[in-house]
């Protein structure tokens, strides 16, 4: 098995390099060695045909990547017809020193194969170097030499597979865990927007029977918040769709809570800001934010009777406080069980090194409080 999966089913790796000028470079050196060889060699049996099979190896250097089952048949194959000539001529070898350059092509097919293509390269390349061992009446020394050699290719040839494949499986988890994100994101804009869409909307029937100018400028509100709804939506969709690499905008952060307030028509909103809060890491600048505004969101939704809420962030030594109050009516019976919004605020803490808790107040209303790490080495480790 490789990777939970059988050898045989096993794909091609992602992004094979394509030819480049280091691999002319490595069939140029190949190829002038391949001709000084021979002619230093002219008591060489065969000598043209020698020539022709290790120039052969000049194509099957270049495909190596692209197509490494052909190049290992074709530069492989090479080596089992040097052998039948070897056989042939009745000599004690035909072969060049050059032609050790199909190790290569042995690396390139584990490296760069199918599963496929590496069990059929391997058994092809094992049938060669077994009948040349019994052409050549090769000792023991010299099988167990030749044997470690090969199983040394293909064990690094493995090695870098795996590495590599490794390497490609963290970056998904990685675009993953960044699009997990995103989709918190994309939860938390809509669900405020589309709240105060809503609160909008019941203060427009309110008016419309008593001051119908007033309703004509709830309408242009409902139409603003829901056009920027939009346009964050489909700001966010597009990133969650594009699997390349993405430019993000600017997070909104504490200095961005006053503008959140402000977009809240009711209740109102006070927010009060203590300490150095300009300078902290921007995950935690735009956790901060978040946090606030899906409290916002809550109490614009959930809170009865509520006329004001209070949102406190506070600066304190190596941490920051974030305090989202209202005064709305909560009623007898047991805690709400948290939804999604509480459980993905409380994650988001915890992802941070942070905490959170939320539940009713001493004093009536709904209280949420986190408190989150402005070191970073708190949390950059998690």
């Amino acid at each position: 098995m490789w990777g939970g999966r059988s050898v045989w089913r096993e794909p091609r790796p992602a992004a094979a390099p394509p030819v480049g000028g280091l691999d002319w470079v490595l069939v140029g050196v190949f190829a002038a060695a391949a001709v000084a060889e021979v002619i230093a060699r002219p008591g060489l049996a065969g000598q043209p045909l020698v020539a022709v099979l290790a120039l052969a190896l000049v194509p099957a250097l270049l495909w190596r990547r692209a197509h490494p089952l052909r190049a290992v048949l074709v530069g492989w194959g090479a080596v089992a017809v040097l052998l039948a000539l070897q056989v042939a001529a009745h000599a004690d070898d035909v072969g060049l020193s050059c032609m050790s350059a199909v190790l290569i092509l042995l690396y390139s097919l584990v490296r760069w194969g199918s599963g496929r293509e590496m069990v059929l390269g391997t058994a092809f390349v094992t049938t060669v170097v077994a009948v040349g061992l019994l052409v050549s009446a090769a000792g023991s020394a010299d099988v167990v030499g030749g044997s470690v050699l090969l199983l040394l290719f293909v064990a690094l040839a493995a090695v870098f597979r795996y590495r590599a494949d490794l390497w490609h499986r963290q970056q998904r988890e990685i675009r993953n865990e960044e699009r997990v994100a995103l989709a918190r994101e994309l939860h938390d804009i809509v669900a405020h927007h589309v709240s105060a869409i809503a609160v909008q909307a019941q203060a427009g029937g309110v008016v419309a029977g008593v001051q119908p100018e007033k309703a004509i400028e709830v309408l242009a509100a409902i139409e603003s918040e829901a056009s920027r709804t939009l346009a964050e939506m489909r700001s966010m969709v597009r990133v969650l769709r594009d699997d390349g690499a993405v430019a993000y905008a600017p997070q909104p952060g504490v200095a961005d809570l006053p503008a959140l307030a402000r977009a809240v028509p009711a209740p109102g909103v006070d927010v009060r800001v203590h300490g150095a809060t300009g300078r902290l890491p921007a995950p935690v600048d735009a956790a901060l934010y978040r946090l606030a505004q899906e409290s916002l969101t809550n109490a614009v939704r959930h809170a009865r009777g509520a006329t004001r809420v209070m949102i406190d962030v506070r600066r304190e030594g190596d941490a920051v406080r974030l305090r989202v109050a209202d005064d709305g009516q909560f009623g007898p019976g047991p805690v709400p069980e948290p939804g999604f919004g509480l459980l993905g605020m409380a994650e988001r803490a915890q992802l941070l090194g942070g905490s959170l808790c939320a539940g009713p107040g001493p004093d009536g209303g709904w209280v949420v409080e986190a408190e989150l790490p402005v070191d970073a080495s708190a949390w950059t480790a998690k």
